[in-house]
């Protein structure tokens, strides 16, 4: 089931350099939402900015939902400058989340930068109810953006750092990263990032012979597939399209169904 409900802002407030977590209280939303779906906010009570915001579920709890978000815009810097108390407007769930498969024998989160946002909710839902902890890489430019490394440790979660400055962890690509512990055909690898960093990602899991889920994002008008503003490559046909909407379709995908090599657009993440 779907809503459109007004959420009470529990908490909002900076986690790193432009990084904000806000926590939304909304027992509907929380009872239907699943790890990988997201969600669309109105962060205006006027006409401007006019569109919602997608925004991916970070951890969900019973009463309540937090949301991991980067300011890159006009929309995100209204969002950052709201305050506990106040209420925003959210459209959710939306999308299709991450399935839960507990017969893999490893599984590794792979996130770049705000990436990370969709798998602190994922690595709780592996653990609680797969009983599987994953391994996790998290790569950023710097020490300064790495983000939840204390959240997925918390869950018992062996996590490996990559910064393309060698800032904090080892001085390294996710991809490369993802190459030094070596997947395996029992391993799924989830990933979510910059879409160079998603594809070479990809490529080395496919290589290894594991399987492979990305969460994809895309400029969004309506969040329902209507608009169809957020359609990507793929390797299958949709109404006769080689098309898949990230909104309806995704934004979770098998790796493989999703055609790297025509895929031509930078999109950012959730």
């Amino acid at each position: 089931m779907r809503y459109l409900v007004d959420c009470e802002i529990l908490e909002n407030y900076e986690v790193a350099p432009e990084q904000f977590r806000m926590v939304i209280r909304s027992p509907e939303l929380a009872g239907e939402a699943k790890t990988g779906q997201f969600c669309m906010l109105a962060v205006s009570e006027g006409l401007y900015p006019f569109l919602r915001r997608p925004m991916c579920f970070e951890r969900i709890h019973e009463d309540r939902i937090s949301l991991l978000y980067k300011v890159e815009g006009e929309g995100t810097a209204l969002m950052a400058k709201m305050r506990p108390g106040g209420t925003i407007a959210v459209q959710g769930p939306l999308g299709n989340g991450f399935p839960l498969d507990a017969s893999f024998e490893r599984h590794i989160i792979v996130a770049g930068g705000i990436g990370v946002a969709t798998f602190p909710g994922l690595a709780e839902a592996l653990v609680k109810e797969c009983g599987v902890t994953p391994e996790v890489i998290l790569a950023a430019r710097t020490k300064h953006l790495v983000l939840c490394e204390d959240e997925f440790r918390a869950l018992g979660c062996n996590v490996h750092i990559a910064t393309d400055d060698g800032s904090a962890g080892e001085k390294a690509y996710a991809a490369d990263m993802l190459a030094r512990i070596s997947p395996g055909p029992g391993t799924r690898v989830y990933a979510c990032g910059p879409m160079i960093m998603m594809e070479t990602t990809s490529a080395v899991a496919t290589q290894a012979g594991a399987d492979c889920l990305v969460s994809l994002e895309a400029q969004m008008a309506c969040g329902d597939g209507a608009c169809l503003g957020c359609v990507v490559e793929s390797k299958r046909a949709l109404e006769g399209e080689k098309m898949v909407r990230v909104c309806l379709d995704g934004p979770v995908f098998d790796t493989s169904i999703i055609d790297w090599e025509a895929h031509n657009t930078a999109y950012d993440v959730f």
